[in-house]
């Protein structure tokens, strides 16, 4: 009883890294919505990735600011959310450097739970892109349990967000409602299996 009320009573930290750094980017003013549509189920924070340099083996151990103050962010955090465009049918390059950064050194991404959304101006939204980002957050440098069957994929974005960036499409404001309380109860019991093998 203990346990599940404590649960309940703290707020979740999300971060979302975005695959775009235009600053009028879809993908960029989903996950504002996001964020402001579920602060009352989740602490979010939207990263900046425009400063992070081209990974550099020769410099991993001794990373620049930008670098250290998102492994940072990324380590404190309960969860990730990947907000990701379609680029050439996959991922932005910007966003597989910034996950190249954190699969190095001390690893912030291992066992780090992950949630994927995304959005285009085409019909598929970025059903190409997320697949092959699962297949990363697999990876043994990052290994990320990923929320299963949630998949997100806005396509046509373009004429479900208004002038002011706000998201008026109701059948993607009502999905994006249930996953979102998916995404929580995932991580709830995340939580709970993960103190029940700690106590173990």
């Amino acid at each position: 009883m203990i346990r599940t009320i404590k649960l309940e009573v703290i707020k979740m930290k999300v971060v979302a890294i975005v695959g775009s750094i235009r600053k009028e980017s879809y993908n960029l003013k989903l996950a504002h919505y996001i964020q402001n549509r579920f602060k009352h189920l989740f602490q979010m924070e939207v990263l900046s990735i425009r400063e992070i340099p081209f990974y550099d083996q020769d410099i991993e151990n001794s990373p620049p600011q930008s670098v250290i103050d998102l492994k940072k962010k990324v380590a404190a955090a309960d969860a990730v959310l990947w907000v990701t465009p379609e680029y050439n049918s996959t991922i932005p390059g910007v966003m597989a450097n910034a996950i190249d950064w954190l699969s190095r050194v001390d690893k912030v991404m291992v066992g780090k739970p992950s949630w994927i959304v995304g959005a285009s101006m085409g019909l598929l939204g970025t059903v190409k892109a997320q697949g092959h980002l699962r297949d990363i957050l697999f990876a043994s440098g990052i290994s990320s349990p990923l929320l299963p069957g949630n998949e997100v994929y806005v396509g046509l974005v373009h004429e479900k967000f208004n002038e002011k960036g706000e998201l008026t499409d109701e059948p993607t404001r009502q999905y994006l409602d249930l996953v979102a309380e998916n995404f929580v109860k995932w991580m709830k019991e995340q939580s709970r299996l993960k103190q029940i093998q700690t106590a173990k």
